[in-house]
């Protein structure tokens, strides 16, 4: 993601994003479902607390933005574990 105050390399547009006061808030979630077809890959983001759980957010993209995000992710990742000194043993070196 880019920063707010990061001004967009040569060629790329900018795009201001709107959104709600309820959406900046977030959601918790403590489990992802991921099932996928040929074109789609479709996240659930669940609140599971049994006896009941639920659904929070559904996020369905492509399989190319998909590995994109998993790249982006696996970047913070190792980015923030690194910056606060943490370990998650067998995941990251």
């Amino acid at each position: 993601m880019n920063n707010q105050n990061q001004q967009p390399a040569q060629g790329q547009q900018q795009i201001q994003i709107k959104a709600n006061d309820d959406d900046l808030k977030g959601k918790y979630a403590n489990t992802v479902q991921m099932m996928h077809t040929k074109e789609e890959f479709v996240l659930d983001f669940l609140n599971i607390f049994p006896p009941t759980g639920t659904l929070n957010s559904r996020v369905i993209v492509s399989p190319s933005h998909f590995k994109r995000m998993i790249v982006a992710m696996e970047s913070n990742l190792k980015k923030g574990l690194a910056q606060f000194s943490l370990k998650l043993k067998g995941l990251i070196s």
